[in-house]
C-alpha cells in the first residue's frame, strides 16, 4: 500500500470462496471454511494496523441453509469451536466482536459463545469486528421496519437507519468481495447505497495483506461524489468551512 492511500474507516467483505478453494485441493469444503477463518484472523489484522476503524463480514447468510445439512452442521460446529478459540486473541488485541443476524433459530451453544465473545470485547475500541452471522440484508430491513412499527415511529429514512442492525457503525466505504463473482448476494443492502465495490479472483483463502492493500489502493483513487459533480467537490475542497 502506497503512502498516499486513503484508507476506508470501514470495510465490509463478502468471504466468497472457500467451498472453491478446498475443492481445487480435492479436499472437503469444510476444510475451506477452516481456512477462511484463518484469513479472516489474518485481515482482521491487517486492518487493524491500517488504521480501519471497522470490518464487517459475512460469514453465514440466511440462504446458506439452503446447503446440504452436513456441511451447514459443520459450519455450526467450526464457528462454535473459532469463537472459543480466536477470542482470547482478538481481545487481547482490543478487538471489539459485534454479532448480526437473526439469533431465533441459531443452537444454544452457539448463542452462547456469541454472547460470551460479545460481553468478553465490548470494552475494545481498536477495531470493531461485525460477524454477518445468519444474516441477510432484505431481512435487516423487514427487522428494521417491525422495530419502528412497534415503537409507533414512522419509516422515515434516519428511523430506519437507526433501527438497523448496524447502526452502531457508520456505512461501509468499501465493500469487498472475493472469489471472482461479481454480485452482493443480499449483503447489506441499506448500508451499502455508496459504498465503493471492489471484486477480487482470490478466493477467501488466499486474501491476504497484498490484495486488502490493493482494494485500499483501489479505494483510495475513487472519487466519492454522494450526488455531487467533480466541479462541487473541488470547490469544497478549496473552500472548506470555517471552524
Amino acid at each position: 500500500m502506497t503512502s498516499a492511500s486513503v484508507v476506508p474507516h470501514h470495510i465490509a467483505i463478502v468471504m466468497d470462496g472457500n467451498g472453491r478453494w478446498a475443492s481445487k485441493r480435492f479436499l472437503p469444503r469444510l476444510v475451506g471454511h477452516k481456512k477462511g477463518v484463518d484469513s479472516l484472523r489474518r485481515c482482521a489484522k491487517a486492518c487493524e494496523s491500517r488504521g480501519v476503524g471497522v470490518l464487517t463480514v459475512f460469514a453465514f447468510s440466511s440462504e446458506n441453509w439452503n446447503r446440504p445439512a452436513e456441511e451447514v452442521s459443520g459450519l455450526m460446529n467450526l464457528f462454535a469451536v473459532a469463537l472459543g478459540r480466536e477470542v482470547p486473541e482478538l481481545n487481547a488485541d482490543g478487538v471489539r466482536l459485534c454479532f448480526v443476524g437473526e439469533r431465533a433459530n441459531l443452537s444454544k451453544k452457539v448463542i452462547e459463545g456469541i454472547e460470551q465473545a460479545e460481553s468478553a470485547t465490548a470494552g475494545n475500541s481498536r477495531l470493531i469486528l461485525n460477524v454477518c452471522f445468519n444474516y441477510g440484508g432484505r431481512w435487516d430491513i423487514v427487522q428494521a421496519v417491525a422495530k419502528l412499527a412497534d415503537l409507533g415511529q414512522p419509516a422515515t429514512e434516519q428511523n430506519l437507519n437507526n433501527a438497523m442492525a448496524l447502526a452502531h457503525v457508520p456505512d461501509p466505504d468499501l465493500v469487498i468481495r472475493t472469489g471472482g463473482e461479481q454480485r452482493i448476494s443480499n449483503f447489506l443492502l441499506w448500508q451499502s447505497a455508496y459504498s465503493e465495490f471492489f471484486f477480487s479472483e482470490h478466493l477467501w483463502p488466499d486474501f491476504d495483506e497484498t490484495a486488502l492493500d490493493q482494494a485500499i489502493t483501489a479505494f483510495s483513487q475513487r472519487e466519492r461524489r454522494f450526488g455531487k459533480t467533480s466541479d462541487q467537490l473541488v470547490a469544497q475542497a478549496n473552500n472548506p468551512p470555517l471552524v
